[in-house]
Order: structure tokens, then C-alpha cells, then sequence
């Protein structure tokens, strides 16, 4: 058996992999402090579960258009005029099964093999591996620490060729928690809109996680020509603590909407009719969920960066949005633990796990194995113990 070349380049996700192997320790008995999955320990909303059992009850139990229904189409379009200041119609939007479902549709539609596509690194796992799939070639931009782990004008500029199809942008951003600010994209909109070759996809999925006063902007709402360069990419998981549930969407010219959803039908259909009456009512419904989601997720993470920073040698920005850290610790290399060398992020990753059943993501599944990813979408007990458990370990660092 020869499998083709397309599935021999995919790589597993690394944090799915983390997760994973946290998960198999816990049930064999072992204590693990996991930070190693994007996932809001928060329960879904209550409301949102009474609108899943409504419909059930109601027998929304059969297909929906491939792309999703009336009523949530009609939601998705409300929140993106009343939220993004964006009016897109019903035939602009495709409903998949999760954000990450309508990021491989997007790039299945939009690139094949040989073309470019940029990317900012630290860039989130699947991104990378989305890109390849298609057979293009991801085109990686190392952005820096010192400014939040922004990609500039002066590097996209510098980055695109006449084979750069699209430009991808996170903001707020998996893993560094970086979230531009509306002169930032407008900047980095002018550079784009010089090559009209070029599509952005803008994962905006932790859009609603945004702290310390900052404003989730969209760049395809800072004019009409960016919007028709744009595919804009959200969901419910984040937001709304629906990781589960597997409801994503994305908003696009409606050339670019149709191909994905004729690609969408011929492979995974409706995404499931039940989440899709629930994520209505996340939508439309009460909001105040999200905020005190929002502000339990800014006692943690200033907690767990104080806690960092005070640990020699570390130094990690502030993230503006989502629910990660993202610690420098390239001053451990070339430094033993016991006799145990470590060269790498990942080689502090497999210690901490190892020795003090602290789980956390390598930066190298991000592009720059100089770094570590900390989820702090959990409890602040579990966050405190952990600390102590990361900071015994360092201090031990020789």
C-alpha cells in the first residue's frame, strides 16, 4: 500500500498530542497539571445547552443545508453587522464544523500547489499543516517578542512574491495571545491591497477574549476593497465555551463562498443540526457569560505571568487576547536538570512533564522552539501549584 505524498507531509498535532498523553497519565493514576489544550475549562452556558434539548425535542434531528441554516446564517450575519460593522449577505456565509473545518475549506478553495502563502510564525499548529495539504508552500515571517509578536508592513512587504496567493492573520493570535491594533491592520492592508493577487484569511476566533481595553478589530471592516480580499474566520468554541459542539463559520466574496460550499457538500455536509440551534441562542442570547468568562481569564493570566517573570531568566509580553502565555526560556539551553542536557523548548517541555507533571506545548510546534505554550484556561488552584511545580524544577536548572 503507497499512500500519496499529500498524506505523508501532514504532521500530527503536537497539542492535540500533549493533550493526549496528560490525559493517558491522569487515567493511569498520575496527578497532571495540564496546560496544554486550548479549551475553556468553563461549562457551556445553560441557555445555550435548553436551546440543544429544545431542538431535539422539536425533532431537529435531519439534515440542514450543507452550509448551514436560515436562522443561524441570519445570526452570524446580525452579530457581524452589529459587532464588525460587516454586512454580508446569507449566501456569503458557510456554517462548518468548527473554525478549523472553515479554515481547511478556505484554503482548499484558495491555494494549490505552488502557490504562497504567509504566514507569521508563531502561527497556530494547523495553520501550517492546512497550508500544505493543498500542496502550497507556507512562507514563514519570524515576528518578535519585543512588539507582541506582530508581523510589520516591512516584512509582508518584504515576503510576498508573485506567487503569494494569501496572507494569513490571527488576531487575537494562537499561541502568543497578540492582538493587532486597528493601525496596525490597516498598515498591513495597504501593503496588501498593492497586489491584488492576494486573499488574507483572518482567524479571528478568539475575537471575544480581548483584555486591558483593547478592541477586536476585523481588517475586513477598515474598507470596502479589503472585505473583498477577505475570508473572515470565527466560531462559537472560544467565546462560548463549545469546543464540543464543532460549530464554525466563515464570511467571504461570495465566489469564494459558493467553492466552499461546493466543497463542504460533497464532503462533510450540514454541521450537526442540534449545535446548530444551540449556537443561535449563543449568538443572540445573553452575552454576560462571555464577560465574566473574560474576566476570570485576566485574574489568571496576570497571575501566571507575574509568576513567570519573577523566575530568572524568563521574560514573556503581556498577551492582549486569547487564553495563552507564550514564556521566552531560551536562557535554560545548554543548562542540565540532574545531568539531563536541555537544547530546546522541547526538551524543557518533556522535563516538566516528566518530573513535575506540569503539561505545556513546545514553541517548535509554533515555528520558534525558543518558546513554551501555557494554557491558562483553568482554575486559579491548579495555576498556583503548577507554578510552584515550574519554578521548584528551574531553580534546579544548573
Amino acid at each position: 500500500m503507497k499512500l500519496t505524498a499529500r498524506a505523508m507531509q501532514i504532521s500530527p498535532s503536537l497539542t492535540l498530542a500533549i493533550d493526549s498523553k496528560a490525559k493517558q497519565m491522569k487515567a493511569s493514576g498520575v496527578k497532571v497539571f495540564n496546560f496544554g489544550v486550548g479549551e475553556p475549562d468553563f461549562d457551556t452556558p445553560q441557555h445555550i445547552k435548553e436551546a440543544a434539548i429544545a431542538a431535539i425535542n422539536a425533532g431537529m434531528t435531519k439534515y440542514t443545508p450543507a452550509t448551514g441554516t436560515v436562522q443561524l446564517k441570519q445570526a452570524i450575519a446580525a452579530k457581524f453587522k452589529r459587532e464588525n460593522n460587516l454586512n454580508y449577505q446569507l449566501s456569503q456565509i458557510v456554517v462548518s464544523t468548527g473554525a478549523k473545518h472553515s479554515l481547511y475549506n478556505a484554503f482548499q478553495v484558495l491555494v494549490e500547489e505552488g502557490d504562497e502563502v504567509i504566514l507569521p510564525a508563531p502561527f497556530w499548529v494547523s495553520h501550517l499543516e492546512q497550508i500544505k495539504i493543498p500542496g502550497a508552500e507556507p512562507v514563514i515571517v519570524i515576528t518578535s517578542e519585543k512588539n507582541g509578536f506582530k508581523m510589520t508592513p516591512e516584512q509582508l512587504r518584504q515576503a510576498i512574491t508573485p506567487k503569494t496567493k494569501v496572507v494569513l492573520i490571527n488576531s487575537p493570535s494562537n499561541p502568543t495571545g497578540g492582538v493587532y491594533s486597528k493601525a496596525e491592520l490597516r498598515a498591513l492592508g495597504e501593503v496588501i491591497l498593492e497586489h491584488e493577487q492576494i486573499t488574507v484569511i483572518s482567524d479571528e476566533v478568539y475575537e471575544k477574549l480581548v483584555y486591558d481595553g483593547l478592541e477586536h478589530v476585523s481588517i475586513a471592516s477598515l474598507n470596502p476593497e479589503l472585505k473583498e480580499r477577505t475570508v473572515v474566520i470565527n466560531g462559537v468554541s472560544k467565546a462560548y465555551a463549545m469546543t464540543g459542539w464543532r460549530i464554525g463559520y466563515a464570511a467571504s466574496p461570495v465566489e469564494i463562498s459558493q467553492a466552499m460550499a461546493g466543497l463542504q457538500s460533497h464532503s462533510t455536509s450540514n454541521p450537526t443540526s442540534i449545535a446548530q440551534a444551540a449556537s443561535v441562542a449563543a449568538i443572540n442570547g445573553d452575552q454576560q457569560p462571555v464577560q465574566d468568562m473574560c474576566a476570570e481569564f485576566v485574574k489568571r493570566r496576570d497571575y501566571m505571568l507575574k509568576r513567570l517573570l519573577s523566575i530568572p531568566g524568563i521574560s514573556c509580553p503581556q498577551p492582549g487576547g486569547a487564553f495563552y502565555l507564550f514564556p521566552n526560556v531560551s536562557a535554560y539551553f545548554g543548562k542540565s536538570y540532574r545531568g539531563q542536557l536541555i537544547n530546546s523548548g522541547t526538551d524543557l517541555a518533556a522535563l516538566l512533564l516528566d518530573k513535575v507533571q506540569v503539561a505545556v506545548v513546545p514553541g517548535v510546534a509554533f515555528g520558534n522552539d525558543d518558546f513554551l505554550r501555557f494554557s491558562y484556561a483553568t482554575d486559579l488552584a491548579t495555576i498556583t501549584e503548577a507554578m510552584n511545580r515550574v519554578e521548584t524544577l528551574l531553580k534546579d536548572i544548573k
